[in-house]
């Protein structure tokens, strides 16, 4: 069983949607109802900048998988590409904030996206878009999601589709060492590289951002947008790089805020911004993100961010 929403979509994404439980209380077991999952928020993110954009994945036959579904047709995210699983569940986080910021619990073993395998992967949907996008979590969830995941880099780089890769490196999933080993292989086929801080300094051992961004360049991607938090955003091509400043609010709830501006980031590049412009735009996506709760809910729309850049 599959679900439409408007077709051809110019952005793919490919990975784990997720229920999301988040704390709306400090030290009070209260918890919102939302939703997750990296390259699902990415999805969302550009689609709320006016991309056409389309999930690949799977969902449990559950309660959870159809909130998904939902979600992503108000969002007008095309879900031709998510297969729904009788034989699987859908994949469920909490996040809790405490002094030293936001944790995250998962219950995710044995979901319906960790089944997915190279053999659903819509090709000829792949191969008529114009970026592709996955991440580091598209990679670790399972052996199979990660065959499909590699099989999709290589499919769309085979076809001219630009692949857009975040590290976002969790270690619960897998060991460092594999992570590592992994992350880069597909690092070499990627062509837009979006890296965090945290993650990309344990990935590579370096720590310097020229040395990180030199690495990164030096296997393969043309484009590198490191992600600095409230500090924006460190740009780099083989021709140029530079700092592009992060915009100030006052912030309740990163999570999610590097999804976002992954999928700003994106959505500007394939309407024909350069690096830097698109930079400049997603920098303030997702600081207008954080001031909500949850990953899903604050993400701007186009219209929210033009008017701050108006100004």
């Amino acid at each position: 069983m599959t679900v439409n929403t408007p077709a051809n979509p110019e952005i793919l994404a490919l990975g784990e949607a997720m229920i999301e439980f988040n704390q709306s209380a400090k030290g009070e077991p209260k918890y919102l109802q939302g939703f997750g999952g990296d390259t699902s928020n990415f999805c969302i993110a550009a689609a709320r900048q006016g991309a056409r954009t389309g999930f690949v994945s799977a969902v449990g036959a559950d309660h959870f998988g159809r909130l998904l579904i939902d979600l992503w047709e108000r969002e007008n995210v095309d879900t031709a590409h998510v297969r729904v699983d009788p034989q699987a569940s859908t994949g469920v986080y909490f996040v809790s904030h405490g002094p030293d910021g936001h944790a995250f619990d998962y219950l995710r073993a044995g979901s319906a996206a960790s089944r997915y395998a190279p053999h659903d992967l819509p090709l000829d949907a792949i191969a008529a878009a114009k970026v592709i996008h996955l991440s580091g979590i598209s990679l670790a969830i399972s052996l199979s999601a990660c065959d499909a995941a590699l099989e999709a880099i290589a499919h769309a780089r085979a076809n001219g589709v630009r692949v857009s890769f975040d590290t976002n490196l969790r270690l619960k999933l897998w060991p460092l060492n594999r992570a590592r080993a992994v992350m880069l292989e597909a690092i070499r086929q990627t062509d837009i590289c979006l890296p965090s801080w945290d993650d990309v300094t344990e990935l590579t051992g370096l720590t310097g951002r020229d040395e990180i961004v030199d690495f990164l360049l030096s296997h393969g991607p043309r484009v590198v947008a490191l992600k600095l938090g409230k500090d924006g955003s460190y740009i780099a091509t083989p021709d140029e790089r530079r700092v592009v400043p992060g915009h100030a609010v006052n912030a309740v709830d990163a999570t999610g805020a590097g999804d976002c501006f992954g999928g700003a980031f994106i959505a500007r590049l394939v309407e024909g911004d350069d690096p830097f412009e698109a930079a400049r735009y997603a920098n303030v996506a997702a600081a207008l993100s954080t001031q909500g709760y949850g990953a899903v809910a604050p993400i701007p729309s186009r219209e929210a961010v033009e008017e701050i850049l108006a100004g």
